[in-house]
């Protein structure tokens, strides 16, 4: 007898469950941050990379770790220093000789080839060495002399930075930035969430994580999350949001000119349709709605726009400037439906 086929409604809520089951295991680890665990969730579900902004001690490392553990994956990390090289990081040739004294060169894989790659203080490596990663994660493929290598399916960079302590670190270029699906900032904890933490800790418990998703499941995932609905009028406020970030575009508002000195790009759209797709997925709906592409255009944003000085003088952040054009932008009107004229007898 024939499978009888599942629907999309039956796909959806089945996803929407294996994503509740590993916020679950990864909070068995990590304490509260539940905005911070959907915006990594989104960008995995989409072939995203994230970089994460926290100051130290609030396990940015330890929730990539305990994220690759809950996924039945490869994961490798690389401590950026100051004296890390190119390839330290994608590999490289090297000599050997057989037993008949033929000498052949042999690729040595860098730690690059790996399905979770977490990349700590990316900013403490000088910008030749941050290039390298940077056809990785656009191309997902790395050269090597004259052979390119296919990197492993699934492939994610998690890059990590301080933002405070800035004397003997390397500004990301603007380019590199822009290859990152979220620039994630984690917070404190709450004072309930701090002491939950304290309590943990003292008590020395060894916490074990499942397994939730193999390699083969991210991919369906994937391709579930690419099927998600998207109409032209999500579309169109996609655009509308994005152009009103740039300060000589027509349709920017007034104090989009007055403070920011350059906007986002085209792939900025791009991320926030994704991202509106993951959400819309993860909450088991079939298409992308304006709150979807509203609460990720922070995380999406956040590294995309340029403020001056006279927004430093007026205390706006990037994120305040972000959620003002949010709240600027009206939808877009809805098309009315005109009825056909009747057909004549």
């Amino acid at each position: 007898m024939a499978k009888k086929p599942r629907n999309l409604g039956d796909v959806l809520s089945e996803f929407r469950q294996q994503r509740e089951r590993m916020q679950a295991e990864l909070q068995k680890v990590i304490v509260g941050q539940e905005e911070v665990i959907e915006q990594l969730f989104a960008a995995i579900f989409t072939r995203g990379h994230c970089l994460l902004e926290g100051v130290p001690g609030l396990a940015k490392t330890l929730m990539v770790s305990t994220l690759a553990r809950i996924l039945d994956v490869a994961f490798k990390r690389i401590q950026f220093t100051p004296d890390l090289m190119p390839s330290d990081i994608t590999g490289t040739n090297v000599l050997e000789e057989d037993e008949e004294g033929r000498r052949t060169f042999r690729f040595m894989e860098g730690p690059v080839f790996t399905n979770i790659l977490l990349a700590d203080e990316i900013n403490r490596t000088p910008p030749k060495t941050q290039a390298a990663l940077l056809q990785a994660m656009q191309e997902r493929e790395v050269t090597v002399g004259r052979t390119t290598f296919p990197l492993p399916d699934p492939f994610f960079t998690i890059a990590t930075q301080n933002p405070i302590e800035q004397e003997g670190t390397y500004p990301l270029p603007e380019a590199q930035l822009d290859r990152f699906m979220f620039n994630i900032v984690i917070d404190y904890p709450s004072p309930t969430e701090e002491e939950e933490i304290l309590a943990a800790t003292c008590r020395h418990e060894k916490v074990t994580v499942d397994k939730i998703l193999s390699a083969r499941a991210i991919a369906n995932i994937q391709k579930l999350v690419h099927s998600v609905a998207v109409s032209d009028y999500i579309i169109k406020y996609v655009v509308q949001i994005v152009r009103a970030t740039r300060p000589k575009d027509p349709a920017a508002p007034d104090f989009v000119r007055e403070v920011v000195d350059w906007g986002a790009g085209p792939r900025a759209g791009q991320f926030l349709i994704q991202g509106g797709k993951a959400l819309a997925a993860m909450d088991g709906r079939f298409s992308v709605g304006t709150d979807d592409v509203r609460r990720i255009a922070v995380p999406v944003l956040r590294h995309r726009i340029a403020t001056n000085f006279q927004a430093q003088a007026e205390g706006f952040t990037r994120e305040d400037v972000i959620r003002r054009i949010v709240e600027t932008i009206p939808e877009p009107e809805v098309p009315k439906f005109v009825a056909p004229p009747p057909i004549a007898e």
